[in-house]
């Protein structure tokens, strides 16, 4: 697969490709989903399972941590991040939204790996549930398409 330059989206083509999600256990019947759909669409797509390496974490904050030792390993192509963060009544959605994201861009530029935001940050349950499925199908895409981009610009 070669990136284009005319603005169009790459055919993608996760053959070859080793990929690795890391998802946030809170949330969990959400970030289940996610992770099912994200894998589907990765097999879908040419990954072979045997090239997905799957782990989990406790929360979204613990997210970049685990994303990267892995980075560190260098065994990957690009990363995947899922979670979940629900809006609360206090400021702690906030900070678990912004500072999990925070920590995926800090990995992604540190280690030059692509990482894929799949932490959901809504204001209710059934926004997260409505949403799991496209965001995880989504997740897998970016991963692949910049996957293929990093390669051509090495």
């Amino acid at each position: 697969m070669q990136a284009r330059d005319d603005g169009e989206a790459p055919e993608l083509n996760g053959a070859d490709l080793r990929i690795a999600i890391v998802q946030a256990r809170f949330n969990r019947r959400v970030t289940d989903a996610l992770t099912e759909a994200c894998r589907a669409e990765l097999q879908a797509l040419g990954v072979a399972d045997r090239h997905i390496r799957h782990l989990t974490v406790p929360g979204s904050l613990e997210l970049p941590l685990a994303l990267n030792a892995l980075a560190d390993s260098g065994e990957f192509d690009a990363l995947i991040a899922v979670g979940c963060v629900i809006r609360g009544e206090t400021y702690h959605f906030e900070l678990v939204a912004n500072e999990s994201a925070a920590g995926l861009t800090r990995v992604s530029l540190d280690h030059q790996i692509p990482i894929a935001n799949a932490i959901l940050t809504v204001d209710t349950e059934a926004q997260a549930e409505q949403r799991a499925a496209d965001k995880g199908r989504d997740a897998a895409r970016v991963a692949i398409e910049m996957a293929a981009l990093m390669e051509d610009l090495s």
